[in-house]
């Protein structure tokens, strides 16, 4: 049940299953300060924030949010730090992702539900926020690894995993080691689909361009950290996971 809500300068699209008293006020984390509602964040190019959301309904359950405002990337988000041009609503970044993570769910792969996105336009450009579900006790691989190894099934599950978003010709934008969650199940997810598409194309160059990025990310994050659990053998498990 995907609603929409135009109301000035603000377009929102929500999935009233989820949420069923929406409001602009939801894709700001000043609203749920203000509820004493956010439960935690994580610094990356902005903040994300963690937010626990209930409804007003009777037994209704409680629900594990993450919030994120869309910012640049590289030189250009130094000058123009969240703001994008404006081409149409199913354009932006946050309408997009939004869509692909509901196809991702059609698709029974482990990623984030979307739960709404809001797009304030300022003249001839505008600025976006998402709404997605939190994956609950999880963590991502770099805070995992920091502190512990993961044995070779978990690395094969890992790199099985990525393979089944390539077998449907998802493209994630960023695959990196902050991007594959593990819960307290071991299971494997994948976040942040900013940026990611459905690949209609016979050229599949891309998905080794994929994991050659997540690599650097693993050896980036060895060379940068006083202790980083990963290995070559490691690698390779992940790879013969992929390639089963």
């Amino acid at each position: 049940m995907i609603n929409e809500l135009n109301l000035h300068n603000h377009f929102c699209r929500y999935d009233s299953d989820k949420v069923s008293n929406f409001s602009v006020d939801m894709l700001s984390a000043n609203y749920w300060q203000a509820k004493d509602a956010i439960t935690g964040s994580a610094q990356g190019r902005g903040t994300t924030w963690f937010i626990q959301y209930q409804s007003n309904e009777s037994n209704s359950p409680v629900q594990q949010w993450v919030l994120r405002h869309y910012y640049r990337g590289g030189l250009i988000g130094k000058v123009i730090n969240d703001s994008y041009f404006f081409t149409g609503i199913d354009h932006t970044r946050a309408a997009k992702e939004f869509a692909l993570l509901h196809h991702l769910q059609s698709l029974n792969l482990p990623a984030p539900l979307p739960i709404a996105f809001g797009v304030k336009r300022s003249s001839l450009f505008y600025q976006a926020d998402l709404l997605s579900s939190r994956i609950e006790n999880a963590q991502d691989l770099v805070a995992i690894l920091s502190k512990q190894t993961l044995d070779g099934v978990i690395w094969q599950r890992i790199g099985a995993t990525i393979k089944r978003f390539h077998k449907h010709n998802i493209y994630h934008h960023d695959l990196n080691a902050h991007n594959i969650l593990l819960d307290d199940k071991q299971q494997v997810f994948i976040i942040d689909f900013d940026q990611g598409e459905v690949k209609n194309c016979s050229n599949t160059a891309w998905k080794q361009g994929n994991i050659a990025r997540l690599k650097r990310s693993f050896e980036k994050e060895n060379n940068k950290l006083p202790e980083f659990n990963f290995t070559q053998p490691n690698w390779q498990q992940l790879i013969t996971g992929y390639n089963k």
